[in-house]
């Protein structure tokens, strides 16, 4: 069993993420991905559950990616014994399994988001975001064999509740000035919340994201 760390926390309100996963290869090209978007900071790195449990509770990250094919106590435990080490760490899976039962106990146990290994990076970097913020990812294949019909999922779940109170009043056309004295901020914060909207949505204008976010709340 290793693990690695790089020393420090992110500064700031950097997120900051720990990755668990025994594909070496793998998991540093991940991390070294990551470092690449601002905002996002790999405290440290392990190959196996005992050794993320670790982790865990020396750096205390804010989000932890925990692969699910690692060898030893299973994946429920070694997510429930993360949990207890870093209870305030938020527990993306990444997984190449589709199966509804391991889907369902790993959010029962405790995990905000489960993505296949074929998201790319976009939607991994918005899961940690949307993580960080309280919301829930979920990632499958569409056509993955075996796999049971996707239910519809609703883009809005991945807004926080401040962020779904902002899109509400900019679906009914108010100005960031406007929304910002609705709410009680200022324009400048409107203006970074919708930021994180166009990112959490792959959304590209106001316009696009309330077209993304209406069709399931219905604003």
């Amino acid at each position: 069993m290793s693990a690695q760390a790089d020393g420090g926390a992110g500064d700031g309100g950097d997120i900051r993420v720990l990755a668990v996963d025994d594909h070496r290869l793998l998991r540093e090209a991940l991390c070294e991905l990551l470092e690449l978007y601002q905002g996002l900071t790999v405290v440290a790195q392990a190959d196996d559950g005992p050794s993320g449990v670790r982790m865990a509770g020396l750096h205390r990250p804010d989000v932890v990616l925990l692969d699910v094919e690692m060898p030893g106590p299973g994946p429920l435990a070694n997510l429930r014994a993360i949990r207890l080490a870093a209870p305030e760490a938020r527990v993306i899976v990444l997984t190449m399994h589709d199966d509804r039962r391991l889907i369902d106990s790993m959010l029962s146990a405790g995990a905000v988001g489960y993505l296949h290994k074929e998201a790319d990076r976009e939607v991994l970097v918005a899961a940690i975001r949307s993580a960080r913020a309280g919301g829930t990812t979920m990632f499958l294949p569409r056509t993955a064999k075996g796999s049971r019909p996707q239910r519809e999922t609703d883009p809005a779940d991945a807004l926080t509740l401040r962020e779904r109170e902002l899109m509400e009043l900019v679906a009914k056309g108010l100005s960031n000035r406007q929304v910002g004295s609705r709410l009680g901020i200022t324009e400048g914060t409107v203006k970074r919340h919708l930021r994180n909207i166009f990112l959490k949505l792959d959304a590209t204008s106001r316009l696009d994201a309330v077209n993304r976010v209406r069709p399931a709340r219905h604003y």
